[in-house]
């Protein structure tokens, strides 16, 4: 999927589009999808302008995004269909590494389970194979 396709199915929009493109999917398991982090993204004029380190939540967000996409193409709807997908809790977070202007996050997600629009998936972001983060993170699923 490129940046147009993944527009239809996350409501997010410069500058909270935390997917670039996605590589691979297999709806109802697995999803791969890249961030490509400039030194041009809004938040490191301020984290840290002398030190640019990408902040924490926004690779959590980042991979929430990811599975949002796995869960819309799963379910085979959209947000134009009136249904949005909130983050609503992690488990297991962790954090190994910085992210830094010129770094690609490879984002990966797979369904753990889903019970009445609760989502559960298994996340993590690395760059050129190290993981930088990993969680457990849950999505619920809502008409606007």
């Amino acid at each position: 999927m490129d940046v147009k396709e993944i527009r239809e199915y996350l409501p997010h929009r410069y500058p909270f589009l935390l997917v670039d493109r996605v590589l691979e999917l297999v709806p109802g398991e697995s999803i791969v999808a890249l961030k490509n982090v400039t030194v041009n993204e809004p938040y490191f004029n301020g984290h840290f302008p002398e030190h640019p380190v990408m902040p924490g939540v926004l690779i959590i967000e980042a991979m929430a995004q990811a599975a949002g996409i796995l869960g819309f193409k799963t379910m085979n709807k959209t947000p134009q269909d009136g249904s949005i997908y909130y983050f609503v809790g992690s488990d297991k977070l962790r954090f190994k590494r910085p992210v830094v202007p010129g770094d690609q996050l490879k984002l990966e997600a797979t369904i753990l389970s889903e019970k009445r629009g609760i989502w559960k998936f298994a996340v993590k972001a690395t760059v050129d194979g190290d993981i930088v983060s990993s969680a457990t993170i849950l999505c619920a699923d809502r008409k606007v």
